[in-house]
């Protein structure tokens, strides 16, 4: 009978299934890290789409509620009763809390100016400074309310008898951009300048108004002002 011819497994077909399985192994490694990624990476997508939500949400809520502050605010700034004082500076006191409580939640350079008139009207004079000092700090890009700032700080200025901090405002509104007010800035400096005795540099200030701002609603009044120094200077 005959033997059995024994296969002789090949040193080579060895070596080659080993490189075969380590490659398996790697690609399997591979894998699960692969699949550790996503887990990971998917969870920290999830993580900050829910902190942006949330953001979103809180911000949502905050400027609703600073709506419906300002909404009572306006409704008390606005409703004046000249005939009891008293009661205003009450409803002013009343508004002023609620302007900066809606200021507080969420920032608004309106707000901050309603809430210095609010002080100015109600003759809290050293809050409507501070103030409106904190809208020119804060919101100086804002180039269509920065005028007004400067503008309710000179009348402010003026109550509280700083006639001169008054000027330096007027000037500083006169020389900013664009030329809202400008007309505005020069016939406030001329008032001043007018009622501290300075006639002269009033009347330069009425003429620059004329020569400058020709259609002003003031330019009537700077050429009565001229008219009236000129007779008294003939």
């Amino acid at each position: 009978m005959p033997k059995a011819i024994k296969k002789r497994t090949k040193k080579k077909d060895i070596a080659v299934e080993a490189e075969v399985q380590d490659r398996i192994s790697d690609i399997k490694e591979m894998m699960q890290k692969k699949q550790k990624a996503v887990i990971t990476y998917g969870g920290a997508a999830v993580v900050v789409v829910l902190v942006i939500a949330g953001l979103l949400f809180v911000r949502y809520n905050n400027r609703e509620k600073a709506r419906q502050l300002a909404d009572q605010a306006y409704s008390l700034y606005y409703n004046e009763n000249r005939e009891a004082p008293q009661q205003r500076k009450e409803q002013l006191a009343k508004a002023a809390d609620l302007f900066n409580q809606a200021y507080n939640t969420h920032k608004s350079p309106r707000l901050l100016l309603y809430l210095a008139n609010s002080y100015a009207e109600g003759e809290k004079l050293d809050d409507a400074v501070t103030t409106l000092n904190l809208f020119i700090r804060n919101y100086a890009s804002e180039k269509k309310l920065l005028p007004i700032a400067y503008q309710q700080l000179a009348n402010v200025q003026v109550m509280r008898g700083n006639k001169a901090d008054a000027l330096k405002t007027l000037d500083t509104l006169y020389k900013s951009s664009g030329n809202i007010f400008k007309d505005l800035a020069l016939i406030e400096t001329a008032r001043l300048l007018e009622s501290e005795g300075k006639k002269d540099e009033a009347a330069a200030k009425y003429k620059e108004l004329v020569e400058k701002f020709s259609a002003s609603p003031y330019a009537d009044e700077a050429r009565a002002k001229l008219g009236t120094v000129e007779k008294k200077e003939g």
